[in-house]
């Protein structure tokens, strides 16, 4: 492995780290997968951008440019959804015409029960709402865009979490399906353009993408499967062919990692094929 794919491999973790933390301060609607997917190529492009001689250490210089990365893709995002406005406006008129039989502004719990929905989904919705207000505008002075995502650094015991999250990455990358590995090492770690890389499998550009978005949910919920499986969410109807195929990769997976752990040895990525 050379030193830019180590430096790659190695600060992997810190953009999971980086996006499960701004994930927690985002709407629900906000896709993950894309800002992980942000995460990692603005990792790549540190990797190969950094210069050692300026003395400041890599992993501060990649959270930096992750970090502008995300920002940039959530500026990019439609903060309100189309179904996050229909059901404000839907709010909004009950909330008005309750106010006007009650004679005073209704409750959360009123206005609920008048539009057929629980309490937690109006606040949820009512909370997506507030917050696309503030970030439409790039945020305010009160809660700037910028405090969306994580600044804090890793905790000893979070480094311990990221390297053994670092050590299932790896493992889940090489049983991935043959294309799917194809494009994440070709785009993530070649770097190279998504255009070479349909050109070389025969597809079309959005095809690549389509398979880059496959490999990174198959990548996170292997990893969630072995760490954290109440995250793992169904894929497909329960029992069908897409589900045993999902379950059949978690069980290699999980196998890869037991005989690395009896062997004490890791592959590295350029290794594999």
């Amino acid at each position: 492995m050379n030193e830019m794919d180590e430096l790659i491999t190695t600060h992997m973790p810190l953009v999971g780290h980086i996006v499960r933390e701004t994930m927690g301060r985002v709407p629900s609607h906000v896709s993950r997968d894309d800002l992980t997917s942000a995460g990692l190529t603005a990792l790549v492009l540190a990797a190969k951008a950094y210069d050692e001689s300026r003395g400041v250490p890599f992993d501060r210089y990649a959270a930096t440019r992750i970090r502008g990365a995300l920002l940039d893709e959530l500026r990019s995002v439609d903060w309100a959804s189309r179904s996050v406005r229909r059901r404000a406006r839907d709010l909004a008129e009950t909330r008005n015409r309750l106010a006007t039989v009650l004679g005073h502004t209704p409750s959360v719990a009123e206005v609920a029960r008048a539009a057929g929905l629980s309490e937690d989904e109006v606040a949820a919705n009512d909370d997506d709402v507030s917050r696309a207000q503030v970030l439409s505008l790039q945020g305010s002075s009160a809660t700037p865009i910028e405090e969306l995502v994580a600044t804090r650094a890793p905790s000893p015991e979070e480094l311990v979490e990221h390297a053994e999250r670092l050590t299932y990455l790896r493992e889940a990358i090489e049983e991935l399906p043959e294309r799917l590995r194809v494009v994440v090492q070709d785009y993530f770690f070649s770097e190279r353009p998504m255009a070479d890389i349909a050109a070389d499998l025969g597809v079309t550009d959005s095809r690549i993408s389509q398979m880059r978005a496959e490999a990174l949910t198959l990548l996170r919920d292997a990893l969630n499967h072995a760490l954290e499986p109440s995250l793992v969410k169904q894929n497909g109807k329960a029992g069908g062919v897409a589900q045993r195929r999902r379950e059949s990769y978690f069980a290699a997976v999980a196998a890869r990692h037991a005989q690395s752990a009896r062997g004490g040895v890791v592959r590295p990525l350029d290794a594999v094929g």
